[in-house]
């Protein structure tokens, strides 16, 4: 029997068993975070107290027929974190694979004329789900949904934007015009790898920025002497507003890029000397400019250096990389599920923007502005 508001994947299934009832999930597992496990006996230690109970927030949305959310396998307890803020179950999908490969996908409720939202952020495996996403939303629109909205968090492709050398492609103008193709009325992004993304959709686009629930961490954290530090020149203007609203200075790392995933840190812009430095990025894929980074500013005399960035890509040797490394503490958000080996290593932190997109979502359906999200 179908669970309700499920998604499974199952492979390999075979034409024959293309009809194949969903097998019900397993129960989830208990929330970790630094590789323990909340209100469990730790090796060395007394039981971890449970956080104390958030108080509820009453889902703006719950009686409203009209909306439907819906997701991929990519980052399902994202969208159930969604689901739970706006007061909507998860959609009733079924989402299989032939013994090939090949995506099945079928909608098991009516979403004629509804408003829907499409969560999936296009994180690795990259191509698998990008043609999931794709497929879902020929489905929607063959199914004659109203509107549909797609939920990216991470918009996989989005680091070539431009040739920057002979004879290559401009794959994030490529997947805007894909999303188009497919069927999708409006997308909602998280801090895009660059602003002018934007404008590859023919379709509106709601650009929002995960720094409102960096910026409210780092202010409980209240690190002494902090200066915020961009990677590169490219990510200044991020840093910039990072460091206008914790009222802090700003340095900025000059850095040259030799190869796809190779770079070199030239200099560091800005006085660093006894300071607690906080480096902000958009991506840590390799975590190899990451690295390089840190080790540029103690040596220029920084006293410590934490890191944030918005997608933990953590692909290749990266988590080997920031547990070896002198690092304090790399905050990210849930934009992309972390790795298994990522959950174990304890300067790693999440925060969720379930909220934030939450709240975007409200407002999409409900037509009100947006632009309240991005302070």
């Amino acid at each position: 029997m179908n669970e309700r508001n499920t998604t499974a994947v199952l492979s390999p299934i075979s034409e024959q068993a293309e009809e194949t009832e969903t097998s019900s999930q397993p129960a989830s597992a208990p929330s970790t975070q630094g590789g323990h496990t909340k209100g469990a006996q730790g090796p060395q230690g007394p039981r971890v107290p449970e956080p104390a109970p958030e108080k509820k927030r009453p889902g703006r949305l719950a009686d409203d027929k009209r909306i439907k959310i819906f997701c991929g396998s990519s980052n399902k307890p994202l969208a159930e974190e969604i689901c739970k803020f706006v007061g909507v179950p998860l959609g009733e999908t079924r989402l299989q694979r032939f013994s090939d490969g090949e995506v099945h996908f079928q909608l098991l409720e009516n979403v004629r004329g509804a408003d829907v939202f499409l969560v999936q952020p296009t994180c690795f495996p990259v191509d698998q789900h990008l043609v999931e996403l794709l497929i879902m939303m020929d489905a929607l629109k063959r199914a004659s949904a109203g509107r549909i909205t797609v939920v990216i968090p991470y918009y996989g492709y989005a680091r070539q934007d431009r040739k920057d050398r002979p004879r290559v492609a401009i794959t994030s103008k490529l997947v805007a015009d894909l999303l188009t193709t497919a069927g999708a009325n409006r997308a909602l992004l998280v801090d895009l790898h660059a602003a002018q993304i934007q404008g590859f959709f023919n379709i509106p686009v709601d650009h929002l920025f995960a720094s409102p629930v960096l910026v409210s961490y780092f202010r409980e954290l209240d690190l002494p002497n902090l200066t915020v530090v961009s990677p590169d020149a490219g990510g200044v203007e991020r840093a910039r507003f990072f460091a206008k609203k914790l009222d802090v200075p700003l340095a900025i790392v000059d850095k040259r890029r030799t190869d796809i995933n190779v770079t070199e840190v030239m200099n560091v812009i800005g006085d660093v000397q006894g300071r607690t430095c906080l480096i902000l990025d958009d991506i840590i894929d390799t975590a190899g400019t990451l690295v390089k980074t840190v080790d540029a500013l103690l040596a220029e005399g920084a006293e410590k250096v934490y890191a944030c960035a918005t997608h933990p890509v953590l692909s290749g040797p990266a988590v080997e990389r920031i547990a070896a490394s002198r690092l304090e503490q790399l905050i990210v958000t849930n934009t992309i599920p972390l790795r298994e080996d990522a959950l174990k290593v304890e300067k790693i932190k999440v925060l969720s923007i379930a909220g934030l997109l939450g709240r975007a979502i409200e407002s999409i359906h409900m037509e009100t502005s947006v632009s309240t999200l991005f302070n």
